[in-house]
């Protein structure tokens, strides 16, 4: 679906629903949002307004990395979100010229129809232009983020804290799990992080340089979202590493005491065994108190070894 709004030079808004009907030279600035464009709404980009091929096939090939291209009459942005239900990536681009902004999604976008109804239903519009869209959309994206993390952060919490009794195998499970979700937030924080910082960098964008101190403000919240990232991957790998240290104590502490129980039977199954021989002349075989006394040697030689091994703190 293509829907458009235009600002005519009186800062009054047109709405248009079929995008050959918009003349854009007719008015100060418009936008222009491609939701989930089909295949022939997509050759309106070359058609009405004839992007370089380059930019459009980086649109229809999903997940390019974040980043900015510029080109003669425009400047191709590439941004993601995360879905915060199944935690996959999700593009959003913009291109922007002189006096547009098309947004470009395959997705329906939460933070392009949030900043198009305060558009739509906005009074006074002066202050509105392309790149002040862009920011409003850019800086509803970043303030996505958090949630994410901070719902992250909570299952550490759980975890560190084990308030559910789970098993060790299944607090391991949920930590992986945890670790992978922030691999995908710092795979996406960052790359949008150097694409601030190139776009608050760059020379050829006037919009931004007008607004920088709103577009810092979003930089400076990714760079607050890479560090919250990297510590909570700290925290997981200090938890995977004190889980992985109790449970090899534990299984050092259970082969210390088999290790244990074989020893102090290896005198006694030695024992059992020579006098377990079929030989003749064994003179302790006839003795009528043998029986007795073996099993007394070998029951006082199991107590002696226990209360050594006891002594040295092993069991």
């Amino acid at each position: 679906m293509i829907q458009a709004v235009a600002i005519s030079f009186d800062l009054k808004k047109h709405f248009f629903k079929n995008l050959y009907d918009l003349d854009m030279t007719k008015y100060k600035w418009c936008w222009v949002d491609f939701n989930i464009p089909t295949n022939e709404e997509i050759k309106a980009l070359k058609s009405y307004f004839h992007f370089h091929t380059l930019a459009i096939e980086d649109c229809v090939h999903r997940l390019q990395r974040p980043k900015l291209d510029y080109y003669d009459d425009f400047t191709f942005f590439v941004t993601h979100v995360i879905n915060p239900d199944n935690f996959s990536k999700e593009e959003i681009n913009f291109f922007i010229g002189k006096n547009y902004i098309v947004s470009f999604h395959h997705h329906n976008s939460n933070q392009i129809n949030q900043v198009w109804n305060r558009l739509i239903s906005a009074e006074e519009i002066s202050e509105w232009d392309p790149y002040h869209c862009f920011y409003e959309v850019l800086d509803k994206i970043v303030d996505q983020y958090f949630p994410i993390i901070y719902k992250i952060e909570d299952g550490l919490n759980e975890i560190e804290n084990n308030s559910r009794k789970k098993s060790m195998e299944l607090l391991l499970e949920d930590l992986f799990a945890i670790r992978h979700q922030l691999l995908t937030l710092r795979h996406t924080v960052n790359p949008m992080r150097d694409l601030l910082y190139r776009m608050l960098n760059s020379q050829h964008l006037e919009g931004i340089k007008n607004r920088q101190e709103y577009f810092l403000d979003i930089y400076d919240h990714l760079l607050k979202l890479s560090e919250m990232v990297e510590s909570n991957r700290d925290v997981t790998t200090d938890i995977r590493d004190s889980y992985i240290s109790v449970n090899s104590h534990q299984t050092n502490k259970i082969m210390q005491i088999l290790t244990i129980i074989t020893s102090i039977f290896a005198p006694l199954t030695f024992i059992a065994g020579i006098y377990g021989m079929n030989f003749t002349y064994m003179p302790e075989l006839h003795w009528k108190y043998g029986y007795y006394v073996s099993l007394l040697v070998m029951g006082a030689i199991a107590f002696l070894m226990f209360r050594w091994f006891k002594r040295k703190g092993w069991f």
